[in-house]
């Protein structure tokens, strides 16, 4: 496989299989030597492997889960849960959507429209209006 980034992996077919997207071009009766992944970067599929392989020996639990994205920031989790997305590697997607649910969970607004880069197209007012009508989900949010 190629990433985005030019870099080249060989992978087994057990790995392969858990990438529900590369499966597809295995399955197909073409001859591929390599599969080039526009949207993904190595370090990524790097991840991606790695999890893969633990997945396939049966290591994956919630220790290794923790541990695998605790040193990743969030845009790190955001674009590797793009890429786990793309290659349709399933169980890695759940935890990565997990995840982020778990990194957004009660926070503001603003917070939540930095991280997920949203635009604020409410005037003020309508805002200061949709905060009085719907004060209950705004209870409860913890400081950014």
């Amino acid at each position: 496989m190629r990433t985005a980034d030019g870099d080249t992996f060989a992978i087994e077919a057990p790995i392969a299989k858990q990438m529900k997207t590369v499966q597809s071009y295995l399955e197909e009766d073409v001859e591929v030597a390599t599969i080039s992944l526009s949207n993904v970067f190595s370090k990524d599929l790097a991840k991606i492997i790695e999890y893969c392989k633990k997945e396939i020996t049966g290591e994956v639990t919630k220790d290794f889960e923790a541990g695998f994205v605790k040193e990743m920031g969030d845009e790190e989790v955001k674009v590797l849960f793009l890429a786990s997305n793309y290659l349709n590697v399933e169980r890695l997607f759940e935890f990565l959507s997990q995840t982020i649910a778990n990194r957004v969970e009660n926070k503001s607004i603003e917070y939540l429209r930095k991280y997920f880069a949203i635009d604020n197209d409410f005037t003020p007012d309508e805002e200061a209006k949709l905060r009085e009508e719907r004060a209950w989900a705004f209870k409860g949010v913890n400081e950014d």
